[in-house]
């Protein structure tokens, strides 16, 4: 068993999605660890400065399935080429992003294998286990990390005895990082009639119709995130806009104050919405349980308004701000204008 594969989706403007280049960030340090290469799995067409975007994150080779008729995204004819190549290749890891297209393809995969995968990592490590009753220390496993009960728990899973192991993750969960700006792999053009049947294209797209996404906080920097405490503030959340508006942020919400009415579903920040890693993330009205933080708890500033001194959030807060906040944000609405030019 050897290398580390990752499979890169590809976006509309025939780029590599960012959840794929931060599962290269991850898997570049994995690869170290074990001391093995780094492969990318890249099906499309015509992608865009290939090398240019997969080599600084340290890809040592780059499976490449350049056909028109792969893009966009199928499932019949990317499952095959992605299970036959690794098959062919016998990875001992394969990571996808948790996304609908990871998730569409990674089960199919796994199932075709028959082996292991665990939905939705939020962080992956090396190790070993030692299996007491059969007298037998596994080494270096994937320790493939997640909440588990409702983000009442954090599980490590691991898949012993089969390979590759799989895993999918969630976009933003990992730091996207260059490994090397000057780094060089090479690129293994696969010949994609040997890998698809024709009744892999039984499907053919018609039309496609985009609707580009309305809100998009992800890559915010500055992040005024409310709670479902913001409910019994009377213009709760018109105060927590007008303040991003003021620092020039986004807002964010729990699951609690979505499901109140108080925000859309798009500003949802936590274990069932987006990660995010702001420079300055406040947090007003949030308790901070444990799916929520699993959201934000990379954010490089934290500033937390809460009424309760014991309330989970202010464990991983920079500055607590303990008071009520139809009292604290309009002080903070009223400073930041008067000091803003």
């Amino acid at each position: 068993m050897n290398d580390i594969f990752v499979y890169c989706e590809i976006t509309e403007e025939r780029t590599i999605a960012d959840v794929s280049l931060e599962l290269l960030s991850k898997a570049r340090k994995l690869a170290d660890d074990l001391k093995v290469k780094l492969e990318a799995i890249v099906i499309g067409s015509e992608v865009k400065d290939l090398e240019q975007q997969l080599y600084p994150y340290g890809v040592d080779c780059i499976n490449y399935a350049n056909d028109s008729r792969l893009f966009p995204y199928q499932t019949l004819p990317h499952f095959s080429i992605v299970s036959k190549l690794i098959k062919q290749k016998q990875p001992q890891i394969a990571l996808f992003g948790a996304t609908s297209v990871g998730r569409d393809l990674a089960p199919r995969v796994a199932s075709f294998l028959r082996c292991g995968l665990t939905a939705d990592c939020t962080s992956l490590e090396i190790g070993e286990h030692e299996d007491k009753k059969a007298g037998i220390v596994y080494k270096d496993l994937l320790y493939q990390i997640r909440p588990a009960f409702g983000g009442n728990i954090i599980a490590t899973i691991i898949n012993p005895e089969t390979r590759p192991q799989m895993a999918t993750v969630r976009e933003g969960v990992m730091k996207k990082e260059i490994y090397n700006a000057a780094y060089k792999g090479c690129i293994c053009n696969l010949n994609v009639a040997e890998y698809v049947l024709d009744s892999d294209f039984c499907i053919k797209i018609v039309a496609r119709h985009i609707e580009q996404q309305r809100i998009n906080i992800k890559g915010a920097q500055i992040i005024v995130c409310g709670g479902y405490g913001m409910a019994s503030v009377k213009d709760g959340f018109k105060m927590i806009h007008e303040l991003a508006d003021m620092l020039g942020g986004e807002v964010g919400a729990t699951r609690a104050a979505v499901d109140a009415g108080l925000a859309e579903h798009e500003r949802q920040i936590g274990q069932t919405g987006v990660t995010v890693r702001p420079k300055l993330y406040i947090a007003c009205g949030i308790s901070g349980a444990v799916q929520h933080r699993a959201g934000m708890a990379e954010s490089s500033k934290i500033i937390s308004i809460n009424t309760d001194p014991n309330a989970p959030i202010n464990a991983i807060s920079d500055y607590t701000i303990i008071g009520d906040a139809a009292e604290i944000l309009p002080k903070l609405i009223t400073h930041y204008r008067a000091n803003t030019k």
